[in-house]
């Protein structure tokens, strides 16, 4: 196995697809740290970032036969991974919803943010800044910022026109500091 470990992706999933269901684990393995990051960056580190984590590979594995390779796995991955986190952002929206007359969930706010200040470190401080963003700019500054990936690669990955990806960067990035400033002032 260790032999195939060191295949490239697309020999893995040729494996995969010809049966050998072991192989997936490799892929598993390779990119379960991108998709994590990923996923706890628009969610948070909480239990349904793992189920997301799952079901992203869950929803790869089940529809591999329909994988091209137009996209690099680490591209393709993310992108499960930004929908099923999307789709996560709106369960939570609607339970808020249907909760809202008890106040039992809020969305985070600057004063929540404000309040634990100076218990967390400035990794901290800025990713609850960035939870405080709407989903479509979050996804952007998680994929551009936190992830690394080009402001090209970050389009494909939410399939939206580079100029929209430069839109929503430049809007999330006024918005976190002005939240930023209001923490520090």
């Amino acid at each position: 196995m260790n032999s195939i470990g060191n295949r490239d992706d697309n020999y893995i999933i040729e494996l995969v697809k010809n049966g050998k269901d072991s192989a997936f684990t490799i892929l598993v393995t390779r990119y379960k740290q991108q998709i994590a990051k990923t996923i706890i960056g628009m969610l948070g580190d909480c239990a349904e970032a793992d189920d997301v984590g799952q079901e992203t590979f869950v929803r790869f594995y089940k529809s591999i036969n329909n994988y091209r390779g137009d996209a690099s796995l680490g591209t393709y991955l993310t992108r499960i991974a930004i929908n099923l986190s999307l789709n996560e952002l709106k369960r939570r929206k609607r339970k808020q919803l249907f909760f809202l007359s008890n106040n039992s969930e809020r969305p985070i706010e600057i004063s929540d943010v404000n309040s634990d200040f100076e218990k967390k470190d400035t990794k901290e401080i800025v990713d609850m800044a960035i939870k405080i963003l709407k989903p479509e700019f979050r996804s952007v500054v998680i994929l551009r910022l936190v992830n690394g990936y080009s402001t090209k690669e970050a389009a494909e990955i939410l399939n939206l026109p580079i100029g929209t990806v430069l839109s929503r960067l430049s809007r999330a990035q006024i918005k976190l500091k002005e939240v930023l400033k209001k923490l520090i002032i």
